[in-house]
């Protein structure tokens, strides 16, 4: 049974830090591509970072500089540390992984958690 579990949401000031963590089973993490992804009520699922197998590291525009994604292969968890977070930032955070395998793309989430930013 594959299982991502999100934690680390909560409620922080504007400039505030979070750390999100995300422990995965089921599958072997390491090679995973392996993203955060954000929603707000109304909106759709919007990719905040990425980090691939090989460690390489994408970001959206809005978190860039402030956002740093990173990823323990050995405890098969995968983390988002949010730095000088703004009320924007609101929203509930999901982890996902993704491969391609035999042509099919495999794509598993978590249930999310919520992060509110405010003062």
């Amino acid at each position: 049974q594959v299982q991502l579990v999100e934690s680390g949401g909560g409620l922080v000031q504007p400039g505030g830090s979070l750390r999100l963590s995300c422990a995965v089973s089921g599958i072997a993490f390491s090679i995973y591509d392996m993203s955060w992804f954000r929603q707000t009520p109304g909106k759709g699922r919007e990719l905040v970072a990425t980090i691939a197998r090989d460690g390489h590291t994408n970001y959206a525009d809005s978190v860039k500089g402030r956002c740093t994604i990173s990823r323990d292969n050995a405890e098969n968890t995968l983390y988002l540390q949010m730095n000088s977070l703004k009320p924007e930032d609101t929203a509930v955070y999901y982890c996902n992984a993704a491969r391609l395998a035999l042509g099919s793309r495999l794509n598993y989430w978590g249930q999310g958690t919520q992060v509110i930013v405010s003062s």
